[in-house]
């Protein structure tokens, strides 16, 4: 059996979060749109020769549904946060998704693919490659702009992100093996 992760997609309704999901799971596009309250799904695969089993959880966008975020961001090990590149509202709202995120891992930097979604749809662009790339320079977050509609790096968004989760948990271990290694050293009395 190989590692499992929690994936979880957060952004406002109607952006394409369970169409992306689908996308990837059966590589099918779905047509009819019903608000998501939550739904989890599971797939086993292989990245990089080691196998990961994913649990994805495709979160509500309603603002209804808002209060179910705190148990969302506790469990998950990387996030997918989805915006439609036709909505610059949808790409507000997935900014304060992703301050959410933050502050409830209380850490500066967690694993997070930045999702563009409907690029098949650039004539109503709203939201350009530019401005993410400008509001975000400061981070490591990792932007693709994809298509549920077309298949468009829909699997590339979590590919990419089991590697980025795999290299963030080497990370904490580091971390944590460093601060074990200064409590050693403070404990010890040289006489």
């Amino acid at each position: 059996m190989g590692e499992r992760m929690r994936i979880v997609i957060v952004g406002s309704g109607g952006v394409g979060k369970s169409a992306l999901t689908i996308r990837f799971l059966q590589n099918k596009f779905i047509q009819e749109y019903d608000p998501t309250i939550e739904d989890t799904y599971r797939k086993t695969m292989t990245i990089d020769k080691k196998s990961v089993f994913l649990d994805i959880l495709d979160t509500a966008g309603q603002e209804e549904y808002t209060s179910m975020e705190n148990t969302y961001f506790r469990l998950g090990d990387g996030f997918v946060c989805v915006y439609s590149i036709t909505s610059a509202d949808s790409y507000k709202k997935m900014k304060d998704c992703m301050e959410n995120v933050l502050m409830h891992k209380d850490q500066q930097y967690f694993p997070i693919i930045i999702v563009g979604n409907k690029c098949d749809l650039k004539t109503k662009r709203e939201v350009t490659p530019s401005q993410v790339a400008k509001d975000f320079k400061k981070t490591k977050y990792q932007y693709i702009e994809t298509s549920a509609l077309e298949g468009i790096n829909v699997n590339k968004i979590f590919i990419d992100l089991v590697r980025t989760c795999r290299k963030h948990s080497l990370f904490l271990k580091e971390q944590e093996k460093k601060q074990k290694n200064k409590k050693k050293k403070k404990n010890c009395i040289i006489m």
